[in-house]
């Protein structure tokens, strides 16, 4: 099989697309999309984040929350990438319910069945750029999610991965074999 050498760019796929929310300094409530983050523990999420209103709001505040997106909300999701909070306010021309978490200094978006409120633990950089760890202090998930154990089942959520070779967002798919499963052949 050939291959071809693509230069220094990584072609990792997928990536989450996660809807990371916070207040501004005067209240206004703020969401963007961001691709480059993830859980870097059970216990904490990261996000790498550039020169935006976001970084700002996270810094100043100390707390954030993350969605990942879902199927049904994709265009919210999209816009909340394309669209600059520091030119208008992207929670009110979302249309999206945006609640105040009871656990952290951050707004909670109602319509995204999964929520992860965090309280910031460290910061590389500043608010012109920042990787941005926060602990996760409480996770709110809607119930129609669940399965019969009460665990999340992300094939009734159905969330979106960016494709970012093509541009397009995914549907996390089928499953196709079990964890700690699958490879028990191999041994």
């Amino acid at each position: 099989m050939a291959k071809k050498n693509l230069g220094s760019a990584g072609e990792l796929f997928p990536q989450s697309v996660f809807i990371v929310a916070s207040y501004g300094e005067d209240g206004t409530p703020n969401a963007m999309n961001v691709a480059w983050a993830g859980e870097c523990s059970r216990h904490e999420v990261c996000v790498n984040i550039g020169d935006h209103k976001t970084t700002e709001n996270i810094i100043a505040r100390g707390a954030f929350t993350v969605a990942p997106a879902d199927a049904a909300h994709v265009a919210e999701a999209d816009y909340f990438g394309i669209a600059t909070g520091r030119k208008t306010n992207k929670a009110e021309a979302s249309g999206l319910t945006f609640a105040k978490s009871e656990f952290v200094d951050a707004p909670v978006i109602e319509e995204f069945p999964l929520t992860m409120e965090c309280k910031v633990t460290s910061i590389a950089g500043d608010e012109h750029g920042a990787r941005i760890v926060g602990e996760v202090v409480n996770t709110r998930v809607d119930e129609s999610v669940l399965d019969d154990e009460g665990r999340v089942d992300f094939a009734r959520m159905r969330p979106i991965v960016y494709d970012s070779t093509r541009r397009i967002y995914r549907v996390v798919g089928k499953e196709v074999g079990g964890a700690w499963d699958a490879g028990k052949a191999l041994m």
